[in-house]
């Protein structure tokens, strides 16, 4: 896969303008939204940083409400290497898996550290978009989480084409679902988490920069007309919602798909073989089964390889 999105140069952009670095703060002083758009989660997603590089050089300020740009994980966005992109996803813990009080309480690491001195500008907003890609190519993916809101939400912003309602991941709490906005009864907390495409891939930084203007205009933070030009893309013909049923997380090293899948291949018969793990058959569960995100390239025990997805009907 190569790699031709070049690496942003962030030496402006981190001092940030609150006194947290890589934090920038804009209030129009008139109600409205608190909007958060965070990239550099984890520090090999590129087109996020991109993104709001992009936006603050357009010089875009809020006309209600306000708008918080954040750049993350900066400390392992500082060991990107194309060569070895994987190697910068964090520094000694997934940044992604820190969101909640107990864990963000005891900061025994640099991504835990770094997660809760972002944890007041987090708590703060109530709407989200956090900005990744990933370290394979595929089309871009809206995730919602289960909440009915954040549905809703992806449904109004029309893009991308896809989107994914999910549960979570069981290894710790995503920021998408930290605190109000992983509340039922936060009506008002939205939170989305856009996968743009490849991190190598240019189009990923347009992906960024067209769901950074879909969330100002339907936040109401900006209007159409405040948006940097040639910002928003086409809508897509249609949206396919699809939930996330099953996880197939691999018991060892001993494991191989019966193809090369890419991600939403819809296999219409349930016991349609994936692969194999131990030598025993992975098939699909129900019929027309979507595959979400497959990936061996971070094969070890306990990793999910690929999300199993049906179309949602709520």
């Amino acid at each position: 896969m190569e790699f031709k999105l070049p690496v942003p140069d962030l030496g402006a952009e981190r001092a940030g303008n609150t006194g947290t670095p890589g934090v920038w703060h804009f209030d129009s002083g008139a109600p409205g939204r608190a909007l958060m758009v965070s990239a550099l989660v984890h520090g090999n997603e590129l087109c996020g940083a991109w993104a709001l590089k992009d936006l603050l050089a357009a010089g875009l300020r809020p006309r209600r409400g306000s708008l918080t740009l954040a750049f993350c994980n900066l400390e392992a966005f500082d060991r990107f290497a194309p060569a070895s992109h994987d190697a910068s996803r964090f520094v000694q813990e997934d940044m992604n898996r820190v969101w909640s009080a107990e864990r963000l309480d005891d900061a025994i690491t640099a991504d835990r550290r770094r997660a809760a001195a972002l944890r007041p500008w987090v708590e703060r907003a109530d709407w989200l978009l956090d900005l990744h890609s990933m370290h394979e190519p595929g089309e871009p993916l809206l995730l919602t989480g289960v909440l009915p809101r954040n549905i809703a939400l992806a449904r109004r912003l029309k893009a991308p084409r896809h989107v994914i309602v999910d549960a979570g991941h069981k290894d710790g709490v995503r920021m998408r679902d930290f605190a109000q906005f992983g509340d039922p009864a936060r009506e008002d907390a939205c939170a989305l988490l856009i996968e743009c495409g490849f991190h190598g891939d240019p189009a990923s930084r347009g992906v960024a920069r067209d769901m950074v203007a879909r969330m100002l205009t339907e936040s109401g933070v900006a209007d159409a007309a405040d948006l940097p030009s040639g910002w928003l893309q086409a809508d897509p013909a249609g949206q396919r919602v699809l939930e996330v049923t099953d996880a197939v997380v691999a018991p060892s090293m001993d494991l191989r798909f019966s193809e090369a899948w890419t991600g939403l291949e819809t296999l219409e018969k349930a016991g349609s073989i994936l692969g194999w793990a131990d030598g025993q058959p992975i098939v699909t569960p129900y019929d027309r089964c979507t595959l979400v995100m497959p990936s061996l390239r971070q094969l070890k025990p306990g990793v999910t390889v690929v999300r199993l997805a049906r179309d949602y009907l709520g």
